[in-house]
């Protein structure tokens, strides 16, 4: 028994140092980790940030650094994508950070990586020109696919998608600009069906709507069996007129019109 108890010592004496210096308990000024090594390339993570938010993990030393909870703590980081984080000896600690590249902005306070990942924006500065996409979460790889499809469809008639965005109920709808009449911008309602070959359709007639340079649509709806329905804006007034005589009194007119005269269409399907 005595044989016994005096074996438990023993291990105990050999193993608590061992079990102290990996918990941090002593040894952290005997083997500090001193140094910090950045990989990658740092474009819009902020190193300053990274640096302090590693420190509170270093100053346990080399043998009780917690490197999974550092990898954790640096990976939700604003831009981190991805981070790894490892301790060379003697003294070195080293973090690998792999950054997102922003695709687009996504609703309003996240951003979506050129993977598809959607990520945190708040607090960090967002590059301009990116598009506006939204959508359900689940579906974003059909959001950008009708995106890209849009920005190609439009761009042969000099029309830039500025915003894509699916509902709920998974309606379409887009914005375009036009930056030869000042980014001028047409709000167009798609639906929730067929909403390619409706793009499509649309795209193939608007340099017919698009002649007179003075107006411009800015409401499109196109959620219409055989055709769609647009909003014009009012034509610029004149600097000076001349006063003529008034003519006798027309019906008012409405800014609703189909997009060809001869066409009539029904009530939308709103799908």
């Amino acid at each position: 028994m005595l044989r016994l108890a005096a074996w438990l010592i023993a291990v105990a004496l050999v193993a608590l140092p061992v079990v102290a210096v990996l918990r941090g308990w002593i040894g952290a000024d005997r083997w500090p980790l001193t140094h910090l090594r950045a990989t990658g390339r740092f474009e819009r993570v902020d190193p300053a940030l990274v640096q302090r938010t590693l420190l509170p993990y270093a100053k346990h030393g080399y043998f009780a650094v917690d490197l999974r909870g550092a990898q954790a703590s640096v990976a939700r980081l604003p831009w981190v994508e991805q981070a790894r984080v490892r301790k060379r000896w003697p003294d070195v600690l080293e973090v690998s950070i792999t950054e997102h590249r922003p695709f687009a902005r996504w609703g309003k306070d996240r951003l979506l990586s050129d993977r598809g990942a959607l990520f945190d924006a708040r607090g960090a500065k967002v590059p301009a020109g990116l598009p506006m996409l939204d959508g359900p979460e689940t579906r974003t790889r059909e959001v950008v696919e009708l995106y890209q499809q849009a920005r190609t469809l439009f761009a042969p008639v000099g029309l830039q998608v500025e915003a894509l965005a699916m509902d709920p109920r998974g309606s379409w709808s887009l914005t375009l600009l036009d930056r030869s009449r000042g980014g001028t911008a047409t709000q167009v309602l798609v639906g929730r069906n067929e909403a390619r070959a409706r793009i499509d359709r649309f795209v193939r007639l608007l340099p017919q709507l698009r002649v007179n340079p003075e107006r411009h649509i800015e409401r499109a709806d196109l959620r219409y069996t055989n055709g769609f329905a647009l909003v014009w804006s009012k034509p610029a007034a004149p600097a000076k007129a001349a006063r003529v005589p008034e003519s006798p009194a027309s019906p008012a007119s409405t800014p609703w019109t189909a997009a060809l005269s001869l066409l009539r269409f029904p009530a939308p399907s709103l799908t």
